[in-house]
């Protein structure tokens, strides 16, 4: 069986996303612990910019000449692993490509009675898992707290907006455009919206904040975060999931410009992935199951077809294209 493949053909420097290349490669023989994949959905995900920059990071950066790295959801087609037989359905990490071999241990079997398939890398996925933990257990909003997110719109941002709002929190949303804003408000009942397209941070921040912030859920880092410990209130929690604004150019990312305010403020700030989290995703699984079904959170897709637009996705995620969690369909 011939497989069709993303590869990298070097390291991301910050000048482009152009290192990429598709191969067509037969599958090698599956040894002992191994499972052959048909792949039917990838996630496009934001740190597959850092997955593929040459700098010391929570996993190692993926190689020249290598598969591309990804989440996705696959068919189990032949196994060699006990915990797995033809015709299971799994989920977690594996190749950018159609067809694949992958050790077991990178993978867990998914039911597809409970959900789609795509909803395991969405919002019953590392996607839904992040805002969850990132939200509960770090951010800790309380009723009556006002929290802000970042990217709100977004496939994390958006979960943990909800998650916010269900701790009877008021919540403001900071997005990209009047179609993003208006998803906030009129979908997913936000109580404010700040269009960072179309209006200064600090004084949106100033209106929609007047007694301050007590949660940040940053997913952007650079000048929105400035902006936001501008307003941060006594003991408030900043909860860092993601610096989007910076993934472009590692070598010369900056820190906050007033993180004084850390210390005249008693702020906590943590950061976290789901590396921190993987023993508790069944409980972020049957939270986030039981909210789909009750229609406490929605879920938003957006999908593009085809593994030969791996690499225009990619750069939607970085240009605010895509609306909600972006997903791949493999096959046309």
């Amino acid at each position: 069986m011939q497989a069709t493949q993303i590869r990298t053909t070097g390291f991301h420097d910050g000048t482009t996303d152009d290192i990429f290349e598709t191969t067509h490669t037969p599958l090698a023989d599956l040894k002992e612990g191994e499972v052959k994949l048909r792949t039917d959905w990838i996630s496009i995900d934001p740190a597959m910019r850092g997955w593929t920059t040459n700098k010391r990071s929570y996993m190692p950066p993926v190689q020249p000449g290598d598969v591309m790295r990804c989440f996705g959801v696959a068919e189990v087609l032949e196994s060699r692993a006990d915990k797995f037989t033809q015709g299971d359905w799994v989920t977690g990490f594996m190749g950018v490509q159609d067809f694949g071999v992958v050790g077991a241990k990178m993978l867990r079997k998914v039911d597809l009675n409970l959900a789609e398939a795509k909803d395991y890398l969405a919002g019953l996925g590392m996607t839904g898992f992040t805002g969850y933990f990132g939200m509960t257990d770090i951010g800790q909003p309380q009723a009556g707290e006002t929290v802000v997110v970042s990217a709100a719109s977004g496939a994390v941002g958006s979960i943990a907006a909800q998650i916010a709002k269900l701790a009877g929190a008021r919540v403001i949303g900071i997005a990209g455009g009047p179609e993003k804003c208006g998803y906030l408000l009129e979908t997913l009942k936000l109580d404010g919206v700040i269009d960072y397209k179309n209006e200064a941070i600090p004084a949106a921040l100033k209106r929609e904040c007047p007694k301050g912030i007590d949660v940040y859920f940053d997913n952007v880092g650079g000048d929105t975060l400035d902006a936001v410990m501008g307003r941060m209130n006594y003991q408030g929690r900043i909860v860092v999931c993601g610096s989007v604004s910076q993934y472009g150019d590692f070598a010369n990312a900056t820190g906050p410009a007033n993180f004084m305010t850390v210390v005249t403020h008693s702020l906590k700030i943590q950061g976290f992935t789901m590396k921190d989290y993987m023993h508790r995703v069944p409980e972020a699984f049957s939270y986030l199951l039981k909210a789909k079904r009750t229609g406490d959170i929605i879920f938003r897709e957006h999908v593009v077809t085809g593994l030969d637009n791996f690499q225009s996705a990619l750069k939607m995620i970085f240009t605010g294209q895509n609306h909600g969690k972006l997903l791949l369909k493999v096959k046309k």
